[in-house]
């Protein structure tokens, strides 16, 4: 991310918003104003809403001006129709695409997954957890502040089962347990590492071994715990980062096959409904790009319940 701090001292104190930043960036007042509507624009650490405001002396102003390679004054993508796969009075599930973030980002207001899930229902839908951008599959919102915060708590207690599914570099074993703990990786901002040797977080995941080819391999994720890139960076350690996953290293094909972005899904997710307390399970269908790795594998993608994938 590339951003620009300054404070509103000398002649920036008391000036409007939008044309001290034009000053301090040498931009268009116009520019700036649009960087304000999109949300890229921050006084006092807090998302400027209006270009016009004053700035007091000492405030601190940040602009985003660039997030994930692209400027915020780039248009966004248009979003993909939303696929529901379940919905009551209480939750609402639906197929993440891939590519799509799952809440506004630092530089972004809109577009994302909580924005098209929130047009759909005509209100604020209940953040509960959230997939990386480039992940595909299910992911729940709370349609009240009751189910939110029954949703969010069975996330946080580990009562809600998640099966991912992935294709990774060759050489995975049988199955197992990957317990290491997550830390930051102080080289390489934006990563997470699996180690024993720094003092990270705990983290579970069970993992069997659907296909171990020469090419690639399928696998069968279920975390027991839900830290950020956790699948990312203990298949990173295991030494078979996650195809397509160019932030730890997985290659961007296995032959034949192309992978254009990391090739994670979550496949299904099985939970207590937040009011009734029944058993709710839903499933989002496997994306072609990571399908037709299947196919070329020649095996069936995982159905029913989710159990325990470790090796016997």
């Amino acid at each position: 991310m590339k951003r620009r701090t300054f404070r509103a001292e000398g002649a920036h104190a008391g000036r409007v918003l939008v044309e001290a930043v034009a000053a301090e960036l040498g931009l268009p007042v116009a520019d700036v104003r649009r960087l304000v509507d999109v949300g890229a624009v921050y006084v006092a650490g807090r998302r400027a809403r209006d270009g016009a405001a004053r700035l007091q002396p000492a405030q601190v102003v940040t602009v985003v001006l660039e997030e994930a390679g692209q400027s915020p004054l780039e248009a966004a993508k248009p979003a993909a129709p939303l696929r529901v796969l379940f919905e009551d009075a209480d939750v609402i599930a639906v197929d993440k695409p891939a590519g799509l973030n799952a809440q506004p980002t630092e530089g972004r207001v809109g577009g994302s997954l909580v924005d098209v899930v929130s047009e759909h229902l005509g209100r604020q839908a209940g953040l509960v957890h959230r997939l990386d951008r480039e992940t595909s599959g299910v992911t729940v919102f709370g349609k009240t502040a009751a189910a939110t915060s029954a949703l969010a708590e069975a996330f946080r207690e580990g009562t809600a089962r998640k099966r991912y599914l992935a294709a990774t570099g060759p050489g995975l074993a049988a199955g197992g347990t990957v317990d290491l703990p997550l830390s930051k990786d102080p080289s390489r901002p934006g990563r997470w590492r699996a180690t024993r040797a720094a003092n990270g977080v705990p983290a579970w995941t069970d993992y069997r071994t659907l296909f171990a080819g020469d090419a690639f391999c399928l696998v069968e994720l279920l975390p027991r715990t839900g830290r950020t890139h956790q699948l990312r960076a203990h298949l990173t350690a295991l030494g078979t980062p996650i195809l397509g996953d160019a932030r730890y290293g997985g290659a961007g094909s296995a032959g034949r096959l192309m992978a254009s972005r990391c090739l994670l899904h979550a496949h299904a997710l099985e939970l207590g409904h937040p009011r009734t307390g029944r058993p709710l399970r839903l499933e989002a269908p496997v994306p072609e790009d990571l399908r037709a790795f299947f196919d070329a594998a020649g095996v069936g993608i995982p159905e029913g319940a989710i159990g325990a994938a470790a090796a016997p």
